[in-house]
Protein backbone atom coordinates (compact mmCIF):
# COMPACT_ATOMS: atom_id res chain seq x y z
CA UNK A 1 0.00 0.00 0.00
CA UNK A 2 2.70 2.34 1.07
CA UNK A 3 4.20 1.63 -2.44
CA UNK A 4 1.46 2.70 -4.78
CA UNK A 5 0.95 6.08 -2.15
CA UNK A 6 4.50 7.02 -2.95
CA UNK A 7 3.83 6.05 -7.04
CA UNK A 8 1.05 8.46 -7.02
CA UNK A 9 2.82 11.13 -5.00
CA UNK A 10 5.83 10.76 -7.42
CA UNK A 11 2.68 11.02 -10.57
CA UNK A 12 1.42 14.13 -9.26
CA UNK A 13 4.92 15.59 -8.89
CA UNK A 14 6.09 14.84 -12.47
CA UNK A 15 2.71 16.02 -13.82
CA UNK A 16 3.28 19.18 -11.79
CA UNK A 17 6.63 20.16 -13.11
CA UNK A 18 5.18 19.02 -16.88
CA UNK A 19 1.90 21.64 -16.19
CA UNK A 20 4.39 24.33 -15.13
CA UNK A 21 6.94 23.70 -18.07
CA UNK A 22 4.03 23.69 -20.83
CA UNK A 23 2.93 26.90 -18.90
CA UNK A 24 6.28 28.48 -18.80
CA UNK A 25 7.16 27.53 -22.59
CA UNK A 26 3.27 29.21 -23.95
CA UNK A 27 3.76 32.39 -21.75
CA UNK A 28 7.16 32.37 -23.24
CA UNK A 29 5.53 32.67 -26.81
CA UNK A 30 3.59 35.46 -25.87
CA UNK A 31 4.15 37.98 -28.44
CA UNK A 32 2.67 40.94 -26.53
CA UNK A 33 3.57 41.23 -23.11
CA UNK A 34 1.81 44.66 -22.29
CA UNK A 35 -1.46 41.80 -21.57
CA UNK A 36 -1.00 38.68 -18.77
CA UNK A 37 -0.61 35.45 -20.25
CA UNK A 38 -3.43 33.41 -18.86
CA UNK A 39 -3.44 29.86 -18.94
CA UNK A 40 -5.42 28.17 -19.90
CA UNK A 41 -5.78 30.39 -22.60
CA UNK A 42 -9.17 31.67 -22.74
CA UNK A 43 -11.43 35.05 -20.70
CA UNK A 44 -14.31 32.64 -19.20
CA UNK A 45 -13.98 29.65 -16.82
CA UNK A 46 -15.97 27.76 -15.33
CA UNK A 47 -16.42 27.20 -11.35
CA UNK A 48 -13.92 25.53 -9.78
CA UNK A 49 -11.01 25.49 -12.48
CA UNK A 50 -7.80 26.65 -12.19
CA UNK A 51 -6.42 29.82 -13.28
CA UNK A 52 -2.75 31.05 -13.79
CA UNK A 53 -1.68 34.42 -14.72
CA UNK A 54 1.68 35.33 -15.43
CA UNK A 55 3.10 38.96 -16.08
CA UNK A 56 6.84 39.69 -17.87
CA UNK A 57 10.38 39.76 -15.64
CA UNK A 58 9.61 42.49 -13.15
CA UNK A 59 6.35 42.82 -13.20
CA UNK A 60 3.75 41.65 -11.01
CA UNK A 61 0.18 40.65 -11.17
CA UNK A 62 -2.88 42.58 -10.26
CA UNK A 63 -6.72 41.86 -10.34
CA UNK A 64 -9.55 44.43 -9.37
CA UNK A 65 -12.63 42.00 -8.61
CA UNK A 66 -16.76 42.62 -9.66
CA UNK A 67 -17.11 42.04 -6.06
CA UNK A 68 -15.08 42.07 -2.97
CA UNK A 69 -15.15 39.51 -0.35
CA UNK A 70 -12.54 39.48 2.45
CA UNK A 71 -13.49 35.63 2.75
CA UNK A 72 -12.79 34.78 -0.45
CA UNK A 73 -8.91 35.68 -0.43
CA UNK A 74 -7.82 32.19 0.54
CA UNK A 75 -7.86 31.21 -3.01
CA UNK A 76 -5.51 33.96 -4.41
CA UNK A 77 -1.70 33.61 -4.49
CA UNK A 78 0.39 35.77 -6.37
CA UNK A 79 4.33 36.35 -6.64
CA UNK A 80 5.94 38.87 -8.77
CA UNK A 81 5.05 37.81 -11.81
CA UNK A 82 2.44 35.58 -11.30
CA UNK A 83 -0.79 34.25 -9.81
CA UNK A 84 -2.90 31.46 -9.76
CA UNK A 85 -6.56 31.03 -9.07
CA UNK A 86 -7.40 27.76 -7.26
CA UNK A 87 -9.99 26.86 -7.40
CA UNK A 88 -11.97 29.57 -8.98
CA UNK A 89 -15.04 30.69 -7.84
CA UNK A 90 -17.28 33.80 -9.49
CA UNK A 91 -16.11 36.20 -7.49
CA UNK A 92 -13.01 35.84 -8.90
CA UNK A 93 -14.76 37.64 -11.84
CA UNK A 94 -12.62 40.69 -13.03
CA UNK A 95 -10.08 42.69 -14.62
CA UNK A 96 -6.39 41.24 -14.37
CA UNK A 97 -3.44 42.76 -15.60
CA UNK A 98 0.46 43.26 -15.20
CA UNK A 99 1.95 46.12 -13.27
CA UNK A 100 5.82 47.46 -13.31
CA UNK A 101 7.83 48.85 -10.43
CA UNK A 102 6.95 51.95 -10.72
CA UNK A 103 2.89 51.17 -10.73
CA UNK A 104 2.70 51.56 -14.70
CA UNK A 105 -0.32 49.63 -15.25
CA UNK A 106 -0.12 47.91 -18.57
CA UNK A 107 -3.18 46.36 -20.87
CA UNK A 108 -5.87 43.92 -18.52
CA UNK A 109 -7.86 41.91 -20.06
CA UNK A 110 -11.66 40.99 -18.19
CA UNK A 111 -11.87 37.08 -16.98
CA UNK A 112 -15.30 35.63 -16.34
CA UNK A 113 -16.01 32.72 -13.46
CA UNK A 114 -19.13 30.98 -13.89
CA UNK A 115 -21.24 29.03 -11.81
CA UNK A 116 -23.69 28.45 -14.80
CA UNK A 117 -23.03 25.06 -17.53
CA UNK A 118 -21.94 27.39 -20.54
CA UNK A 119 -18.67 28.89 -21.73
CA UNK A 120 -17.14 31.01 -24.78
CA UNK A 121 -13.56 29.74 -24.82
CA UNK A 122 -12.16 33.17 -27.46
CA UNK A 123 -8.74 34.82 -27.48
CA UNK A 124 -7.48 36.39 -24.51
CA UNK A 125 -5.18 38.44 -26.67
CA UNK A 126 -6.18 40.95 -29.47
CA UNK A 127 -6.83 39.25 -32.77
CA UNK A 128 -5.19 40.61 -35.66
CA UNK A 129 -7.02 41.88 -38.84
CA UNK A 130 -7.07 39.94 -41.24
CA UNK A 131 -6.90 36.61 -39.44
CA UNK A 132 -9.38 34.04 -39.12
CA UNK A 133 -10.34 33.45 -34.68
CA UNK A 134 -12.09 30.47 -33.91
CA UNK A 135 -15.17 31.45 -30.96
CA UNK A 136 -15.73 28.00 -28.63
CA UNK A 137 -19.32 27.54 -27.12
CA UNK A 138 -18.92 24.65 -24.33
CA UNK A 139 -21.08 23.26 -22.31
CA UNK A 140 -20.21 21.79 -18.42
CA UNK A 141 -20.50 17.71 -18.72
CA UNK A 142 -22.03 17.98 -21.97
CA UNK A 143 -21.36 17.59 -25.67
CA UNK A 144 -23.87 19.97 -28.35
CA UNK A 145 -23.55 20.30 -31.49
CA UNK A 146 -25.72 23.57 -31.83
CA UNK A 147 -24.66 26.87 -30.20
CA UNK A 148 -26.31 30.36 -30.59
CA UNK A 149 -23.44 33.31 -30.68
CA UNK A 150 -24.57 36.47 -29.87
CA UNK A 151 -22.36 39.96 -30.61
CA UNK A 152 -23.52 42.98 -28.88
CA UNK A 153 -27.08 41.36 -27.62
CA UNK A 154 -27.73 40.27 -31.25
CA UNK A 155 -27.81 37.01 -32.57
CA UNK A 156 -25.04 36.70 -35.44
CA UNK A 157 -25.24 32.87 -36.08
CA UNK A 158 -25.52 29.03 -35.24
CA UNK A 159 -22.69 27.60 -35.21
CA UNK A 160 -22.87 23.78 -35.51
CA UNK A 161 -20.35 21.59 -33.70
CA UNK A 162 -20.35 24.36 -31.47
CA UNK A 163 -17.68 26.92 -33.08
CA UNK A 164 -18.07 29.78 -35.00
CA UNK A 165 -15.34 30.59 -37.14
CA UNK A 166 -14.82 34.14 -38.25
CA UNK A 167 -12.75 34.81 -41.69
CA UNK A 168 -10.55 37.71 -42.44
CA UNK A 169 -11.15 39.38 -39.08
CA UNK A 170 -11.53 43.37 -39.17
CA UNK A 171 -12.93 46.11 -36.39
CA UNK A 172 -15.86 45.81 -37.38
CA UNK A 173 -15.70 42.14 -35.30
CA UNK A 174 -14.86 44.01 -32.29
CA UNK A 175 -17.62 43.76 -29.45
CA UNK A 176 -19.27 41.74 -26.91
CA UNK A 177 -19.47 38.05 -27.37
CA UNK A 178 -21.64 35.60 -25.81
CA UNK A 179 -23.00 32.36 -26.63
CA UNK A 180 -26.48 29.75 -25.64
CA UNK A 181 -26.70 26.35 -25.60
CA UNK A 182 -30.41 24.78 -25.25
CA UNK A 183 -31.31 27.85 -22.76
CA UNK A 184 -28.14 28.13 -21.12
CA UNK A 185 -26.32 31.29 -21.12
CA UNK A 186 -22.55 31.94 -21.20
CA UNK A 187 -21.03 35.62 -19.91
CA UNK A 188 -19.75 38.30 -22.26
CA UNK A 189 -16.31 38.74 -23.16
CA UNK A 190 -14.94 40.90 -25.63
CA UNK A 191 -13.25 40.16 -28.83
CA UNK A 192 -10.44 43.55 -29.48
CA UNK A 193 -9.11 43.45 -32.95
CA UNK A 194 -5.69 45.23 -33.69
CA UNK A 195 -4.22 46.51 -36.95
CA UNK A 196 -1.56 45.67 -38.39
CA UNK A 197 1.60 46.30 -37.59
Amino acid sequence: MDVTVLCIRLLINVLMVLVAQVHSSYCAQNDDAAFPCIVPNRLQFFEYESISVTCATEQRVMRTLKEINQTNKSNWSTSAGSGTVKPAYPLDSGEYWCEDGEGLRHSAVNISVTAGSVILESPVLPVKEGDNVTLRCTKKKSTSDIADFYKDGHLIRTGYKGNLIIHNVSRSHEGLYKCNITGAESPESRLAVRGEM
